[in-house]
Order: C-alpha cells, then sequence, then structure tokens
C-alpha cells in the first residue's frame, strides 16, 4: 500500500501542556529549553473550567489526589491555568527567542480568547474534536491552522469534523490531522501507527496534512512515524519526569527532544533517491572493490 505524499521537514512541537506546574517562570523556561533543543513549536493548553466541568466534576477530589494542585478538581485545574494575558505574555517571549507559540483549546470560550492572539495554528485535543460549537467558532472566526488529534475517536467522528470544515472549503486548506493514542504513558502495541496509512488513505486528499501525537516512552516510534508521512510530530516536554503531575511521566526531557529533533532531520536528510546509479562516496570503493568480471 504506498501514498503519495512528500518527505517535507519534520516540524517538532513541544508540548509543554500544564507541566509548568502554574509557574510562568517555569513556562518562559521550558520554551526556552524547547528552543534549545530544536524544536519548533511551544504548545500549551487553555481551558475554562467551569464552562468545561459539571458543577459536581468541579468540586469533586481529583482522581489521583497525588497529583493534585488543589482541594478539589476544579481548584486543580485552576492552579494550572494560565489566564489570557498570561498566554500573550508567553506568545510574546516565544516570538522574541525564535519559536513558534501555540495552545490546544478545551472550549468556546478559550478557543475565542486563544484565536484573539493569532497564533499559527490552534490545536483541538482528541476529547474535544466532537465539540461542534467549539470547531465553528475555529472554523468560522479563526483564520489560521487547525490542528485536530483523533485519539478516542471512531472514524465516523472524524468523516464528521472533516465534513464540517469541508462545508466552508476549508479542511484541504487548513486541517492538519494527528494519529493519536490517549493514554499516559502508551505501550507500543497500543500505538498503532499503521493507523497513519489508513488516515492517509480515508483522508489523505481531504486534509493539509497528516501529522502523530505521541504519548509513548523513548523517541524511535516518532522516527518511524514520519517515514509513514507524518511530518508534524508533537511530543509532551518537562524539565524532569519525576514531577508531579499527570502528564510528566510521558514526557521527554531536553536530552531526549534534543534526539528526537536530532534524528528526525536526519531521517529527512536521508530519505531521497539516489541522484545516479553510481553515488561520488562509492566510486572510490567502487574501482577498489567491485568484482572485475573476466
Amino acid at each position: 500500500m504506498t501514498f503519495n505524499f512528500e518527505y517535507k521537514a519534520p516540524k517538532v512541537i513541544a508540548e509543554i501542556g500544564c507541566n509548568h506546574m502554574g509557574k510562568m517562570e517555569l513556562a518562559k523556561q521550558l520554551l526556552k529549553a524547547a528552543k534549545d533543543c530544536g524544536a519548533d513549536y511551544g504548545k500549551f493548553q487553555k481551558r475554562n473550567n467551569k464552562e468545561l466541568l459539571t458543577e459536581e466534576q468541579y468540586n469533586a477530589p481529583h482522581p489521583v489526589p497525588y497529583n493534585s494542585y488543589g482541594n478539589t478538581y476544579g481548584a486543580h485545574r485552576e492552579f494550572l491555568e494560565f489566564d489570557w494575558e498570561q498566554h500573550a505574555e508567553l506568545k510574546e517571549y516565544a516570538e522574541s527567542i525564535g519559536i513558534g507559540y501555540a495552545t490546544s483549546v478545551w472550549d468556546v470560550t478559550s478557543a475565542r480568547e486563544i484565536a484573539g492572539l493569532r497564533p499559527e495554528f490552534i490545536k483541538v485535543p482528541s476529547a474535544c474534536n466532537n465539540n461542534t460549537e467549539m470547531l465553528r467558532v475555529l472554523r468560522d472566526e479563526y483564520k489560521g491552522d487547525i490542528h485536530i488529534s483523533t485519539g478516542m475517536t471512531k472514524l465516523d467522528e472524524i468523516e464528521e469534523f472533516v465534513s464540517f470544515f469541508e462545508e466552508k472549503g476549508q479542511a484541504k486548506e487548513r486541517l492538519v490531522m494527528y494519529n493519536c493514542t490517549s493514554g499516559y504513558p502508551v505501550p507500543f502495541e497500543d500505538v498503532c501507527l499503521l493507523e497513519i496509512n489508513r488516515l492517509y488513505k480515508l483522508f489523505g486528499d481531504r486534509v493539509q496534512s497528516i501529522g502523530f501525537s505521541g504519548h509513548h516512552l523513548g523517541i524511535s516510534t516518532d522516527i518511524a512515524a514520519y517515514t509513514l508521512g507524518a511530518y508534524w510530530v508533537e511530543r509532551h516536554f518537562t524539565q524532569d519526569r519525576t514531577w508531579k503531575g499527570t502528564d510528566h511521566a510521558a514526557s521527554l526531557e531536553a536530552p531526549g527532544l534534543s534526539k528526537l529533533c536530532r534524528n528526525l532531520h536526519q531521517a529527512h536528510t536521508a530519505l531521497t533517491y539516489k541522484p545516479s546509479e553510481i553515488l561520488e562516496i562509492e566510486r572510490v570503493q567502487r574501482e577498489k572493490l567491485k568484482a572485475r568480471k573476466v
């Protein structure tokens, strides 16, 4: 099974998410570290917790008390939340050091707020790709690209959101779709990389491009995803994988992110056909070693 895609230079997104633990200075440190590692974007998250959660969910205890930053799940989420002004500050800082700023949005209010910052793209997490009201805001009120993950999503649900953007002729122009398995961390047998092939077969000619959002361990899987055609690669990023919080264990630290960026670009350089039957580098070896016909 073959697909017609171009091996574009990889784009690496360092998903900082909530790994800043509610501290602006740490968020900026992570942006700078991501830039130094070679990532193209540092990405955060934006939630309006009162809108996103029911009253019962907001006032319930965190399901894993060790990871909680508050007495209730709502208080925990508020502790980790940056407001619009702080996101504006992060975007300005990211641009000042030469790395792209992006954010995942989880609700209508957050979508409108982040759209007002006019980033290059806004990410829709797997949990929200069926939020039609939020998708409408992004489709009709925002001009940048829309990146959407497909974790815990059925094929007919993917068809629904692709068709939703096609209604305005925008899917091919604006939509980047990510293969993703929703888990933290994900064992290798559940990464299911060949779903990238399925996405290409079903949607490759209907969206702008295909990406890969990984929650696994290590970096070899990301290289494989790139060779399958996922040139957007997103990985969670932290300073210390042992820190308190849900995402740290499934994140890369700086050495891992540096190696990922290096290896992806090496793979991009290597993914070519020979320009001639015998390369210049081979000529000396051919003369020296090739068996002579008698």
